[in-house]
C-alpha cells in the first residue's frame, strides 16, 4: 500500500483528478490517497499554500496534482513555481510521445522524446528589479562599473533587470538526473541545450558541466573535440558503474527549435535550463497533438510531484468535458516512479487503445470538435478502466 498526496486543484482540476484516480486504482495498485485541498479558493482564503499541503507531500514523498490557478496581480507569481522551490523539485520531466489517433500536423511521425528541465535556477529564479526604483538604478550603476565595455546602455530609471543564476551544482544535479533517466529507460542519446555562443559565463558554464557529467557516464560525444580538456565530474566519478554508450549531443536553443520541427525523431532525452525548457516543452507538446496529451513530473531528492503541463481551464469547470489524458499519463509516470512498471505499462496501453479507437474520447480528440458522439471526462476514464 502506497500513501500518495492528492491535490485536486481548482477549475477543471477536481474532475480530471477524479478521472485519473479511477484509472490508477483500476490498475490494481493499492494507494491510500491523502486528499489535500489547495485550489485558488483555499489559497486566497489562507493567503498562501497551506503548510499542511507541504507537510503531506514531504511525509508521503509522492503527490499527484491537478492544475491550480495562479493568483493574478497578488500573492506569489505561480503556485507551481512555489511548490517546486519549497520542495526542492529540481528536475521537471516532460515526455512527448506520438499516440495513434491523436491528430497533429506531424501525421505519420514517431516522436518519442523526453524533456528534462532544470527547475530552480535561470531567469525563473525570480530575482528581478523593477524599473524606476532606486535600488534598480544602483544595481545598473554597479553592473556598468564592474563590466568594463559591456554596459547596460539604457536609462537606469526606465529599465527593469532580471538576474540569470546558473550554477555548477544545479547543472550537475539535473544533468546527472537526465543521464540516469536515460540509462534506466534505455534511451539512446542525451542532448544538452542552451545559448552558450552568446551567454558565455552562464550558458557556457552549463555546457562545461553537462560535458563533465557526460564524461563521467562514459557517453559517446557526437563531436569528440567537445571533450578535449574536460575532466569527468568528480562528484560522479565512481558512482556510475559502467560505460553507458549513450550519445551526447549539444544544440543551441534556436537551432533546437528548428531541429525539433524538422526532424524530432533524431532526439531522445533533452536537458536544458528553466526558461528554454518551458518554451521547448510546449513546442514538443505541439509535435504530438497539444497539451491535452502532455504529462509531466517535478522530481527532487526527497519528493516527486506529478501533474499535467496544461492549466486549470476554469471556463469548463463542472462541465465534465475536458480531456483527462495528460493527467492520466502523469499518473502512469507516478506508477513508474513507485516501481510499479507493469501497472504503468498496463495503464498507458489502455489509454493508447482508447485513443486509437477514437470512440470514447472527449470532443477535442474527435476529427470534428462538434461531434455529438464525444464523451465526457469521466466516461473517457471509465473506457480506459475497461481496457485494463
Amino acid at each position: 500500500m502506497y500513501k500518495v498526496t492528492l491535490l485536486p486543484g481548482d477549475g477543471t482540476g477536481p474532475e480530471i483528478i477524479e478521472a485519473t484516480r479511477k484509472c490508477v486504482d483500476a490498475t490494481g495498485v493499492k494507494i491510500d490517497w491523502d486528499v489535500q485541498e489547495c485550489g485558488i479558493e483555499v489559497i486566497e482564503a489562507e493567503g498562501k499554500v497551506p503548510e499542511r499541503v507541504l507537510d503531506s507531500i514531504r511525509a508521503n514523498k509522492v503527490a499527484l496534482k491537478g492544475p491550480i490557478t495562479t493568483p493574478i496581480g497578488k500573492g506569489f507569481r505561480s503556485v507551481n513555481v512555489f511548490l517546486r522551490h519549497a520542495l526542492g523539485l529540481y528536475a521537471c520531466v516532460r515526455p512527448c510521445k506520438t499516440y495513434k489517433g491523436v491528430r497533429t500536423y506531424f501525421e505519420g511521425s514517431n516522436v518519442d522524446l523526453v524533456l528534462v528541465r532544470e527547475n530552480t535556477e535561470d531567469l525563473y529564479a525570480g530575482v528581478e528589479f523593477r524599473a524606476g526604483e532606486e535600488k534598480t538604478a544602483n544595481l545598473i550603476k554597479m553592473i556598468n562599473e564592474a563590466s568594463g565595455d559591456k554596459k547596460i546602455n539604457t536609462r537606469d530609471d526606465t529599465t527593469g533587470v532580471s538576474i540569470k543564476p546558473i550554477s555548477y551544482e544545479g547543472t550537475r544535479k539535473v544533468t546527472d538526473f537526465g543521464f540516469d533517466y536515460a540509462v534506466k529507460n534505455k534511451r539512446k542519446s542525451v542532448t544538452s541545450v542552451c545559448k552558450a555562443n552568446i551567454m558565455k559565463f552562464t550558458d557556457g558554464l552549463w555546457y562545461d558541466e553537462t560535458r563533465a557529467v557526460a564524461l563521467a557516464y562514459g557517453a559517446d560525444f557526437e563531436w569528440p573535440e567537445l571533450a578535449e580538456g574536460v575532466k569527468p565530474d568528480p562528484e560522479l566519478v565512481g558512482k556510475v558503474s559502467e560505460a553507458t554508450g549513450i550519445k551526447y549531443m549539444e544544440r543551441l536553443i534556436d537551432n533546437m527549435c528548428m531541429q525539433l520541427v524538422q526532424k524530432p525523431e533524431l532526439y531522445d532525452v533533452i536537458i536544458t535550463q528553466n526558461l528554454y525548457g518551458d518554451i521547448l516543452s510546449d513546442l514538443c507538446a505541439g509535435l504530438v497533438g497539444g497539451l491535452g496529451v502532455a504529462p509531466g513530473a517535478n522530481i527532487g531528492e526527497d519528493a516527486a510531484l506529478f501533474e499535467a503541463t496544461h492549466g486549470s481551464a476554469p471556463k469548463y469547470k463542472g462541465l465534465n468535458k475536458v480531456n483527462p489524458t495528460a493527467v492520466i499519463l502523469s499518473g502512469k509516470m507516478m506508477l513508474d516512479h513507485l516501481g510499479e512498471h507493469e501497472a504503468a505499462s498496463k495503464l498507458e496501453n489502455a489509454v493508447a487503445e482508447v485513443i486509437a479507437e477514437g470512440k470514447d474520447v472527449t470532443y477535442d480528440m474527435k476529427a470534428d470538435r462538434n461531434d455529438p458522439t464525444a464523451v465526457g471526462t469521466q466516461e473517457m476514464a471509465e473506457a480506459i478502466c475497461r481496457r485494463m
